[in-house]
């Protein structure tokens, strides 16, 4: 579990990320970004790795189409509104079947709801200026990330 892309990146460099694992990126969608910060960094060093095709990436960020291998961006209502993606923590299990179209955590409402009561986003990058003041009024990503 990571709340900043940086973070995930560093991960991957000092060989904590194994085949099989399902890395989640946080608090990088329009709000928490601020701006949907691109994953390009951390997909580009799970290739590096050698990990493209066993490692999961999902976050509220975004990816370009140079991302390669399993992912899901753009993740809404993202953390820093209290989206589930939030509540997750290392060791949950993440179900993602594309067939189905299907992507949740095994937890059952009463901890999630738990858990999002006690989520604690980071503080923000930006406390003035003009990233501060998109934070304050951007919209979902599934809404467009617009500030209208």
């Amino acid at each position: 579990m990571f709340n900043r892309e940086e973070d995930a990146f560093l991960a991957i460099k000092a060989g904590k990320i194994k085949a099989g694992d399902f890395i989640v990126i946080r608090y990088e969608g329009p709000r928490g970004g601020p701006g949907m910060r691109e994953m390009l960094h951390v997909t580009g060093a799970l290739q590096g790795a050698g990990l493209g095709p066993t490692v999961a990436l999902m976050t509220d960020g975004r990816f370009s189409g140079a991302s390669h291998g399993l992912m899901v961006g753009h993740v809404a209502p993202e953390a820093a509104v209290g989206g589930p993606i939030a509540a997750v923590k290392d060791g949950d299990t993440i179900v993602l079947d594309v067939k189905k179209r299907r992507l949740e955590v095994e937890l059952s409402a009463a901890e999630l709801k738990k858990r999002l009561k006690a989520a604690k986003p980071p503080k923000p990058r930006y406390t003035w200026g003009a990233l501060a003041k998109y934070a304050r009024l951007v919209s979902s990503a599934s809404d467009g990330a617009v500030t209208g």
